[in-house]
């Protein structure tokens, strides 16, 4: 099991966290793969996270259904090609794999050996290009040329917690490489806005995660108030964007909503023009 550490370790945290659906009796989704990735040691460390924030939870569970209804949408127009960045143990690939869709993921060469090995072992078929790799530092470009990604064909970018670990040169670099290099691509990613990353929400409980993920080798660099700037700056144009609590009331409206957080958390769909 790969250490509970760093950004890397918080794959295991999340994956328990998106396990916590198969348990529902009306679920948002179904993974019947994720539990391959887990053992005691997940399950204290996201424990541990989400100790002093229960609802952190939610997010994981609520952003699943999100990206799994946009990837299927995509797929369904027509998109051939899914980009999953720092896939961390993402399972779409066995579990929204569909005819003519080739799937390609990058992270880190330990967590993609782990993951492969795990689905492996259990006769799983990966159904995916594993790309072992630090997308940010070591050339995204690069690597999906030589990995087989034709950028000529649709493709749909799935881009999950990732930006709050990254820095602004980095996000904007990342999402402009995507819409100029790609003849048709569109990507679904998650934010905070930058008052959470500032510890600026006045709320107590929100700060205690934000010191947790911290405290765990994984700090929130970066967030983003201006989703339609960022967009406009990277050759993209923004088709959908919800905030948490905007999805937990839609999908949930008969719960409460458990915190604060979840108006300072959004989710969003771009694309660049099509020739």
């Amino acid at each position: 099991m790969t250490e509970i550490q760093k950004v890397a370790g918080t794959a295991f945290v999340v994956a328990e966290f998106r396990n916590d659906e198969n348990s529902e009796a009306h679920p948002l989704y179904h993974d019947p793969f994720v539990h391959l990735f887990l053992d005691q040691a997940s399950k204290k460390a996201a424990d541990r996270i989400s100790q002093s924030f229960p609802p952190i939870r939610n997010n994981v569970r609520l952003r699943t259904r999100y990206f799994d209804d946009w990837l299927r949408r995509q797929v369904a127009q027509g998109f051939r090609q899914i980009l999953v960045l720092g896939a961390g143990l993402d399972t779409r690939p066995q579990r929204i794999a569909a005819k003519g869709v080739a799937y390609f993921e990058i992270d880190t060469p330990e967590t993609q050996a782990f993951k492969k090995a795990r689905l492996e072992e259990n006769s799983v078929d990966p159904n995916t290009n594993y790309i072992g790799a630090d997308y940010v530092r070591d050339g995204m470009l690069d690597l999906l040329r030589q990995s087989g990604l034709d950028f000529s064909l649709p493709t749909h970018v799935i881009w999950e917690g990732n930006t709050m670990y990254l820095d602004d040169g980095a996000v904007r670099r990342i999402l402009s490489d995507l819409m100029r290099e790609m003849k048709r691509c569109s990507a679904s990613f998650d934010y905070f806005a930058k008052d959470v990353i500032d510890n600026q929400t006045g709320d107590p409980e929100i700060t205690a995660v934000v010191k947790r993920f911290a405290a765990m080798g994984a700090p929130w660099t970066y967030g983003i108030d201006d989703l339609a700037e960022l967009a406009v700056r990277c050759g993209a144009k923004v088709i959908d964007r919800v905030t948490l609590a905007d999805l937990h009331r839609t999908i949930w409206p008969e719960k409460p909503l458990a915190s604060p957080l979840y108006g300072y958390y959004s989710l969003c769909t771009v694309e660049n023009a099509v020739d």
